[in-house]
């Protein structure tokens, strides 16, 4: 169920049937000259949307604002300041609360964001609210992985590649402009090499400064299909585990209790 298609009681009704929330990180980002620039928020929603279809949950609106820095020098990205952002991620996530949620489910849409929602996540920990995240860490289970592994004809990737052409080839084709995939690979520059292994915020650009990572020539409609399917299908696995977890609330339950009562017998 879709958040912004449901009226004011059907919502109401799915809150009290459902309890779970799923949230779709993504970003307004360059995706090489190829793919459209709400491609990860596009990708990560449709797949949450018909994951909830196979297991019931109520999907929040495409939510588009997450860690972009890295691509603030290309037109047509989206950022925001850094405190304002975790502010207004945390605010929607209380208001997914407030609403009667009592399991909210974030699924991660860009690769940029990672770091960010761990720390949202262990955030959580810092005061006691009503509702508990969950962070999926895998889109495929080690054998889907294992499928689209053999189902793939490029080794190396990770934005606008052919896993990302693929799967937009497949939900939006008529976003995507083949003819304009690069003519030759972009693997990864390098250019930090000469330090000890090292993460900077400028890593990524340091690597791929026309954020085109892999090779997308290969890409197909097919592929993308069978791929979004794959992750439909872990997703949808997911949420099932969330509805019947009683360890996570019950855990952080415990611990606040002990926070609270530090310095006592």
């Amino acid at each position: 169920m879709q958040w912004e298609h449901l009226t004011s009681r059907q919502f109401a009704q799915a809150v009290q049937d459902t309890r779970v929330c799923v949230i779709t990180m993504g970003v307004i980002e360059r995706h090489g000259e190829h793919l459209p620039l709400g491609t990860d928020f596009m990708i990560a929603h449709k797949i949450a949307c018909l994951a909830a279809e196979r297991e019931d949950a109520v999907v929040f609106p495409p939510f588009y604002f997450g860690q972009i820095y890295e691509a603030r020098c290309f037109p047509g990205t989206v950022t925001i300041k850094p405190t304002l952002l975790l502010e207004l991620i945390q605010g929607v996530l209380d208001e997914i609360g407030r609403n009667g949620f009592h399991k909210i489910v974030v699924y991660n849409g860009h690769g940029g964001n990672t770091h960010l929602l761990r720390f949202l996540a262990q955030c959580s920990l810092w005061e006691k609210r009503p509702y508990s995240l969950y962070l999926p860490t895998q889109s495929l289970t080690p054998e889907r992985q294992k499928k689209w592994q053999e189902m793939r004809e490029t080794a190396t990737g990770g934005h606008a590649c052919e896993t990302e052409t693929s799967i937009s080839l497949g939900n939006h084709p008529g976003l995507v402009h083949m003819a304009q995939v690069p003519e030759e690979p972009a693997p990864p520059m390098g250019r930090l090499q000469h330090l000890p292994p090292t993460f900077a915020g400028i890593s990524w650009y340091s690597d791929y400064p026309h954020h085109y990572a892999g090779d997308a020539r290969s890409a197909t409609a097919d592929k993308g299909r069978a791929l979004v399917q794959w992750q439909v299908d872990t997703l949808a696995e997911y949420i099932a585990a969330v509805k019947a977890d009683q360890a996570v609330p019950a855990l952080e339950s415990e611990f606040f209790e002990r926070a609270q009562g530090i310095g006592s017998l």
